[in-house]
């Protein structure tokens, strides 16, 4: 990550020195796109990506020139996890789980690696790498019994009521993509964004378990149940492993997110010139 940023800012540095007119491609597009999110953290420490979300949003892109561009996307993804599939068998006898609806706002520079020109014969496509910021929202989810509780609420690892973990925080945004033109105005983006976030808490699990009879005073029965669903696995372990004090997850490490995608963008550029000698001026 920090050898994209570094790049992405030499890149921008050496991308916005003046050059010019005719080699200018400025203007804004707008566009929307769908694609799939997956989370990576404490309950997905094997980055397992067998549990996709569906994802969205839409995006509007300043172009300063053919080299770098502003964006700024609203986004949504869905992503979630379960012990019940990791490969580790301490994670398996853990089963949590959780799931959450992302909202997310994303502002980023992006650094084309090819020039690129709106309905250029020669320029019409380009790589590029990004980096910025994101804002987001989540709400951690888990089931029992057949319904999902909010576990913000329940303060799942000893947490009294009025100091929970914040639903809304922020983290670094960056990745890569691949632009082409389909015409003048209209073209094609794919691209796939990470976000390391600032909070170890969008999965509910972060440091150790907590007192189970004080949490069962402060929160109930069903806060206790999402605290500690451990199951025993012969051979492995001998009893539930929600002990005080044990380990629970690990924060040191924060959580993060990918969102993948495909969108399809309007250019509102310049009026072209009408053609002259069969070339296209502008």
């Amino acid at each position: 990550m920090k050898r994209i940023l570094v790049i992405l800012i030499l890149a921008i540095a050496f991308g916005t020195q003046p050059v010019s007119v005719s080699a200018q491609q400025d203007g804004w597009e707008a566009g929307f796109w769908l694609g799939t999110s997956f989370y990576f953290g404490d309950l997905n420490t094997s980055y397992n990506l067998g549990l996709p979300g569906a994802a969205g949003g839409l995006m509007a892109r300043y172009n300063f020139n053919k080299r770098v561009c502003f964006k700024f996307s609203a986004n949504y993804g869905q992503i979630r996890a379960d012990d019940a599939l990791s490969k580790n068998v301490y994670e398996r006898a853990r089963n949590l789980s959780f799931r959450s609806n992302v909202f997310d706002a994303a502002l980023q520079f992006e650094f084309n690696f090819l020039p690129y020109n709106h309905g250029s014969e020669d320029e019409f496509f380009t790589p590029y790498v990004f980096a910025g910021l994101n804002a987001f929202t989540f709400n951690p989810q888990a089931e029992l019994n057949g319904t999902y509780y909010d576990l913000r609420e329940l303060g799942t690892e000893g947490q009294f009521p009025g100091e929970e973990y914040f639903s809304f925080s922020g983290g670094i945004l960056y990745g890569i993509g691949f632009k082409v033109d389909l015409s003048y105005e209209w073209s094609i983006n794919f691209e796939l964004g990470a976000r390391q976030l600032f909070t170890d808490y969008i999965d509910d699990v972060s440091t150790v378990y907590p007192d189970m009879g004080d949490l069962r005073q402060n929160r109930g029965d069903v806060a206790v149940a999402l605290s500690d669903p451990s199951i025993i696995i012969p051979g492995v372990t001998e009893a539930k492993i929600g002990e005080e004090g044990k380990q629970r997850g690990n924060s040191s490490n924060n959580d993060s997110y990918v969102m993948l995608g495909v969108g399809l963008v309007y250019y509102f550029g310049d009026i072209r010139c009408p053609d002259y000698g069969g070339k296209k001026r502008r």
